[in-house]
């Protein structure tokens, strides 16, 4: 009985150490994972969980209009912000602003975005802790605004925010 229970003792710890060693954090592979997927019109939030959560973030994904002709993605995390029909967005513990908007930027740049500005719509509400808000025209019907910062959590830490909300430009927003 004795070897059973240490047997059962160290498949646990090794479960655990497993869980563990997935759900580290680090600022460079959540940011990685943001560029390389979050940007993607193809994303569900089936795809967003197997993309982004190997990479230990926090995310948050909805996508209520897919431009795949998919079914749409519930939201999870925060309401979804007025006049928006998607968000992807990812967070990490730690302040780590200036290493997300390089990732943001290389998001950016992958999809051909860096030089397609648009401005971001009156009304739209800037995340608490954003210390840097943009938007890119996706095509000739939506664009998208994107922020970084570095916001408080309800457990007293912090954490640093990826995030990219698509909207149609003739959408009101803060309706």
């Amino acid at each position: 009985m004795t070897a059973r229970l240490a047997t059962i003792s160290l498949c646990l710890s090794a479960i655990l150490a497993a869980g563990n060693a997935v759900a580290a954090q680090d600022a460079e592979g959540v940011g990685k994972a943001f560029a390389d997927h979050c940007f993607s019109p193809l994303l569900t939030a089936q795809t967003a969980q197997a993309n982004l959560g190997p990479s230990g973030a926090r995310i948050e994904f909805y996508d209520l209009r897919p431009s795949s002709g998919t079914a749409p993605s519930p939201v999870t995390g925060r309401a979804p912000t007025p006049g928006t029909d998607r968000r992807c967005e990812v967070a990490f513990d730690g302040a780590e602003a200036m290493t997300a908007a390089d990732w943001l930027a290389r998001g950016l740049a992958q999809e051909g975005l860096v030089n397609k500005p648009a401005m971001v719509p009156a009304g739209f509400i800037q995340q608490t802790g954003a210390t840097m808000i943009a938007a890119a025209q996706l095509n000739p019907n939506r664009i998208a605004v994107v922020q970084v910062g570095v916001r408080d959590t309800s457990a007293g830490t912090r954490e640093t925010f990826l995030s990219v909300e698509r909207l149609h430009p003739l959408d009101e927003v803060g309706k």
